[in-house]
């Protein structure tokens, strides 16, 4: 008898993260996609943020970050506005319209983390949430 296949864990993750954006996108971020919700959860702690700042936060390349907040000026969630002391550095600031998008996005957050933990004791949750910093850590 041969022993069962193990998981395919980096196939089972991906198809997951897939499925969870999607449903994201698709229930709970009042039109936002995850990324946008991303930055205004980050603008939220850190408003002023230098766009290099915010892409770190979101492990995000800086030039795709500047497009996603170019976006999302125009649609008047955020402002750029120029370091007080270095001109050519842009400052990205939430406007009141990004701040009633973000607690949207924070109320189909609560929905999503009640989902992804029904079924799973906290011991259990905890351990998703080493694992799952692990890769982040195993994976820079």
């Amino acid at each position: 008898m041969s022993a069962p296949a193990p998981p395919r864990l980096a196939f089972l993750l991906s198809a997951a993260n897939r499925r969870l954006q999607r449903w994201i996108e698709g229930e709970t971020a009042g039109g936002l996609s995850s990324a946008q919700a991303g930055v205004l959860f980050f603008l939220g702690r850190n408003d002023g943020a230098l766009i290099g700042e915010v892409a770190a936060a979101l492990d995000a390349a800086p030039s795709a970050m500047t497009g996603l907040i170019d976006r999302m000026a125009r649609a008047g969630l955020v402002e750029r506005r120029a370091d007080a002391t270095d001109r050519r550095a842009q400052r990205i600031w939430l406007t009141d319209r990004g701040r009633e998008a973000r607690e949207t996005a924070r109320a189909g957050l609560e929905i999503i983390n009640a989902r992804l933990t029904d079924g799973f004791s906290a011991g259990e949750v905890e351990i998703i949430g080493r694992w799952l910093s692990h890769i982040q850590q195993r994976f820079p």
